[in-house]
Parts: C-alpha cells; structure tokens; sequence
C-alpha cells in the first residue's frame, strides 16, 4: 500500500476528524498509486494517521475511510458501514415508515462519495468519489445483503462531481427489475419518481420535512412556489389548505411531472393550481410590476455555487431571487428560501436574506432555520455549507 505524507502542521484537520485532504497538504505519496486506490496516510514525520481513498485529479486529494491506520478496508469494512448507516435510519422514530428516506449519505455516515436514496422498494446508488468507484462492487454486494426485500437497484453516478475525480457518468440498473413507475407517500401526498431522468437520484429527499412544514402553514393562504420542479411544495400547499398555489418553473417537463403528481392525488384540489412555465427571475419581476402578493412564498433554487469559482455570481443570484421574492410577500406573510450551494454558508445565507430585506424596507423576523431532515445529517464530517440551509421569516 503506498503511504500518503503530509506537509508538516497539515494533519490538524484530520486531528479533528475532518475526512477531507487537499492537495495542497500533500508532500508526496510513497509507492505506485492509481486513481481510487487506498493509501496510508501519515504525518511528516512519518506516524500513521488513517486509511484513505486517493483521488489523482481532483483537489480533495484524499477522502478518510477511517481514522484507524492498523484496520483494513476491504469487504468487510464497507458491509459494516453501510449496514450501520441503514440501522440508524431505521431505528430514527421521525424515520420509521417514510417510504423515501437516505439511507447512506456519504461522510455523514463514513462512506465518503456514497449515497443511497430508498424509495419504496427501489434503491437508487450515486458515487461521486473515485475511491468509492474503486469499491463499487463491495458496495453493492453490501446492498444486496442488507436490503434483500429490494426490487431494484438503480445506479444513477451521473453527477457533475464525478468529472472533478476523473470518471465517466455510468447510469443503468445493477439488480432486480425496475418497476415502470415509482410512488412514494409523503406525509398523505403521493409523487411519482422518475429515478431514471431525474434531478439527483430521482426526488428532492432532503426538502420532506420543510415540505411538511409549508403544508402547515399553508391553510387559507395564497401560495408562491418558485423553481416548484417536481411540485412537491406545492402539492403539500394544496393539501393544507391553500386557496391558490402558483407554481413556476423553467422546464416543461418539470411541471409536466408536476401535474402527474396532481393527478396522482384526486382527493387534492386541482382547480386551485395554477402552472407557469417561465424563468423564475423574469416572471417575479412582471408579477412584482403586476403587484401579484402571496401569504407564503417558497424560493428553492438550483445550485447556483456549483464551485468555488462560482461562489461570486451565486451570492448575486441568491440576492436577485429573494430581493424581487420578497416583494411579492404580502405584508405579515411568510418567506420560505432555500440554499444547497456548498460555499455558500449558513450565516452568509441569512446575510444575504436580511439585507435583501433591509434594501426592500421590511421588517424581516426569522421564525426558524430550515435544514435537511435526520437522513440527511451533517455532524462533524464536512462543513455544513455543503447542505441544505434555508430560513423561515416573517415579513411586515
């Protein structure tokens, strides 16, 4: 196994269990190594300090298996950690019974570059990580003996991410027989998922709880949606109470989807529903010219930090939607707004949100912090800029 050496001082990070290594902390690796590889890392000095996967082309140069340089990593290991990472799942009580639930979520659960979404009795694997890609059949040989009541396993390692660590994108089914439609419950509202074509691995997983949220505080109000994708804020709307949802989004087969998803629900009043295919930023401009008011108004961007290099253009993004957002809040109504740009923080986030609301002329009252649900934690694995972050307010 060729040894990874650190710069001197750069093992701090990893001394407080921080999985990622940059390039820039490397002095050199000792042996023969190829993308994906497992390599001892150690300090300057030479003293062992954790296993790692090794990633030639990207600048997260190593990503820790674990922190126990004397323990292999082999099949064994990943059948232990994925079965850990299920069983926690399991065993969460605000978990038990979601038929659409993350069941492995990467470093949050030791499996760096590695994410399960179960819906129903399908899985849907993505590796973003050239270590993992060099582990793939262990890891799906965990799968299988984990969850041995899946009908299919669907690989969807098609991710932008993937180009960063040198690899293809490789789509298709692994195992089993993909039925010809996915549904999945959400808290009463039935959705379809399209775990072949669509964003990530097929659904939004990490927005349920927030979804939730927004059909609670959605009885008789008039209801915005922006960038409403698949619907799913927009059917939890209607299914609390809400007089009228409008909904935009740029892609017409996003709303086409949408309306599927209406249609799935009959007891739902789709009369009540209203889809708008256009960009989100132009339209919040003629509706604000229009002077168009909501009692609730739900900005879920796409990424718009993709990278680091992006972080400058993402921040004027995220000003623009909820600068223009803002103003079509009715006065006393609520904001729900949303980041999933790593790089992007959560202070910087709120930042963003109250000077949007200081340049608007509104007294702006943050009700909550709006994150991913427990499948989706974070804990002290990666910085939390790299998740979900958003921000319930109240605006006067």
């Amino acid at each position: 196994m060729a040894t990874l050496i650190l710069k001197p001082g750069r093992e701090r990070s990893l001394m407080r269990r921080h999985p990622w290594i940059f390039d820039t902390s490397v002095e050199r690796i000792d042996g023969p190594v190829k993308n994906g590889d497992t390599v001892l890392v150690a300090r300057h000095d030479g003293t062992p300090l954790a296993r790692a996967g090794v990633s030639l082309a990207s600048r997260i140069r190593a990503r820790v298996w674990h922190f126990a340089p004397d323990s292999p990593v082999d099949h064994a290991f990943f059948r232990r950690r994925i079965a850990q990472a299920i069983a926690r799942r399991l065993a969460h009580p605000s978990l038990r019974g979601q038929q659409g639930l993350r069941l492995v979520h990467g470093e949050a659960d030791g499996l760096p570059g590695v994410i399960v979404d179960r819906f129903g009795a399908v899985a849907v694997l993505q590796l973003t990580f050239a270590g993992a890609e060099r582990w793939r059949e262990a890891i799906v040989d965990a799968l299988w003996r984990a969850l041995p009541e899946l009908e299919a396993l669907y690989e969807r390692s098609d991710s932008g991410a993937r180009r960063l660590e040198g690899l293809e994108p490789r789509t298709g089914l692994v195992f089993g027989t993909l039925p010809e439609t996915v549904v999945i419950e959400e808290y009463g509202v039935r959705l379809f998922v399209d775990v072949v074509q669509g964003h990530k691995t097929g659904f939004y997983l990490d927005q349920r709880e927030n979804r939730r949220l927004a059909g609670q505080l959605a009885d008789g109000a008039r209801v915005l949606n922006a960038f409403c994708y698949s619907g799913g804020f927009s059917l939890h709307a209607l299914a609390g109470g809400a007089r009228e949802v409008c909904s935009i989004d740029s892609s017409g087969p996003a709303l086409e989807l949408a309306r599927r998803n209406l249609a799935l629900d009959p007891a739902l009043p789709a009369d009540r529903a209203r889809w708008f295919e256009a960009d989100v930023f132009t339209l919040l401009r003629e509706w604000e010219r229009d002077g168009e008011r909501f009692d609730l108004v739900i900005l879920d961007p796409p990424k718009f930090a993709p990278s680091a290099a992006h972080v400058p253009q993402a921040r004027r993004a995220y000003r623009d939607v909820n600068l223009h957002g803002m103003r079509l809040v009715a006065p006393g109504g609520l904001l729900m707004t949303f980041s999933c740009s790593g790089g992007i923080g959560t202070e910087e986030f709120r930042e963003i949100v109250a000077d949007c609301a200081a340049k608007n002329g509104r007294d702006a009252q943050v009700l909550a912090r709006l994150q991913a649900g427990p499948d989706h934690p974070v804990g002290l694995a990666v910085p939390e800029s790299e998740y979900l972050k958003g921000l319930l307010v109240r605006l006067e």
